[in-house]
């Protein structure tokens, strides 16, 4: 008995009859008449509750779950996860589905609504969005089924606790993946660049197809062969390529749940990936007021596990960045000519003044490409109608705003640095390819 009241749960439908049944009663105080039909309404109703306990609680009601995921969440990405219910009962079954889910979510009110037929088997699917990395602990499901009397709940617990970790984005590194197409290929990313020159790596003489660049064709085997012939070249390979990570308070800014140094993340994952299936090598640094992660540049198996792990302990800082400490540690870390991918955001033009002469001695060693984020609300605030003295004022400032971010990207061009100022939710693609650009100009 204690078992059944710890699982019992009333209805909306059970206190709906029952108020009507107390309404009859009351009536019945001045409807004498009313008075036989209220009993008799309560004696059906207490029949009906008896016979739907007595079946919801037999032992060959019987409902089972089980819940399946990835052994690795992706940060910022819509990750699925499956909930399998069976109904091993011969009655048809509402079922009310509650699955715990981790705290980071704040989710208070997830729940699924199913009707199993007897011995059928269902498989739910629901996609959650995490906004940081970490430990994710699920809980138990909970169901709630009951009969077509619908006057009780009866709930079945399970004990399906799981832990899974957040990394930085592994659905986005897979999925532009593909964008680490032959190099002979015109198209990368999502957008159409062009290939202007090749790198200098011959691999063969083969017969002139039309779209061939014509400046490859040689002119000797074409006279031998009497037939066009043109040069195939690849690109060069075991270039170094570094993602070097500001993590200090100007990379908290949060944009779409996720902070800018959450998007810098998901892109050096990315492009790390994208390096090494193009047959260079990746690197990582991270710094503020000191260094972080620091893995050299290599193109091993393991490299890629090496640079998920690093990103996956990284956390935004409330201080300054050390631009001298960075400068430090690139001419101890990288040997030889390497292409860095610098992630930061200057919201000033005083903020590059400060750190250009630094980012001038690394441009003159190695290709630097500085990637700053465009704050997309400012854009919307700058394009909205104004009403008010006060949206005029608002609409100026960000205004202002926008202006010194393209007055930066010009003054980091004007010293030959190269630069993306991108959307947050555009930085990976955008740095594909700048990366396949660079490569493509043979500039690295």
């Amino acid at each position: 008995m204690i078992r059944i009241l710890k699982t019992l749960n009333f209805t909306n439908r059970f206190f709906l009859i029952y108020s009507g049944i107390i309404l009859a009663f009351a009536i019945s105080f001045f409807l004498k008449w009313m008075f036989p039909i209220a009993q008799t309404l309560l004696v059906i109703a207490l029949l009906i509750s008896v016979l739907d306990t007595f079946i919801l609680f037999s032992r060959k009601t019987i409902v089972e779950a089980n819940r399946n995921h990835a052994t690795m969440l992706s940060l910022g990405d819509k990750n699925k996860i499956f909930i399998q219910i069976q109904n091993k009962s011969e009655i048809k079954l509402s079922i009310k589905v509650i699955d715990e889910l981790p705290e980071q979510l704040q989710i208070r009110d997830f729940a699924m609504f199913i009707i199993l037929a007897k011995r059928e088997i269902k498989k739910l699917e629901y996609e959650i969005f995490p906004t940081s990395r970490g430990n994710f602990q699920f809980g138990n499901i909970n169901i709630f089924a009951r009969t077509s009397g619908g006057l009780f709940y009866r709930k079945f617990s399970f004990d399906l606790k799981s832990e899974v970790a957040v990394f930085p984005s592994i659905i986005q590194m897979k999925k532009y993946e593909l964008n680490a197409i032959k190099s002979s290929s015109h198209f990368v990313g999502l957008k159409k660049i062009r290939q202007i020159g090749h790198s200098y790596e011959f691999e063969q003489i083969k017969n002139y197809i039309p779209g061939d660049d014509n400046r490859s064709v040689n002119w000797k085997a074409s006279g031998r062969c009497g037939e066009l012939m043109v040069n195939q070249y690849e690109q060069q390979r075991l270039q170094q390529v570094y993602s070097i990570i500001d993590k200090s308070r100007s990379m908290k800014m949060p944009f779409n749940g996720l902070s800018l140094l959450d998007y810098a993340i998901n892109t050096s994952l990315v492009i790390s990936n994208i390096a090494l299936q193009k047959y260079d090598k990746a690197g990582l640094l991270t710094f503020t007021d000191k260094l972080g992660s620091v893995i050299k540049a290599d193109n091993r198996k393991s490299q890629l596990t090496n640079i998920i792990h690093a990103l996956y302990n990284e956390k935004e800082h409330s201080l300054e960045a050390n631009y001298e400490l960075m400068y430090s540690g690139i001419r101890n870390l990288i040997k030889g000519r390497s292409l860095i991918f610098l992630y930061t955001n200057f919201e000033s033009t005083y903020a590059l003044e400060r750190v250009l002469p630094i980012l001038r001695k690394i441009n003159k060693l190695h290709l630097l490409v500085v990637m700053f984020f465009e704050n997309t609300e400012l854009k919307e605030l700058a394009e909205k109608d104004c009403i008010t003295t006060m949206d005029i004022y608002s609409q100026t400032i960000a205004r202002k705003q926008i202006m010194e971010k393209t007055v930066i990207q010009q003054e980091l061009l004007k010293f030959g640095i190269q630069t993306i100022k991108s959307k947050p939710e555009e930085l990976s693609i955008n740095t594909i390819n700048k990366y396949l650009e660079l490569k493509a100009r043979g500039m690295i």
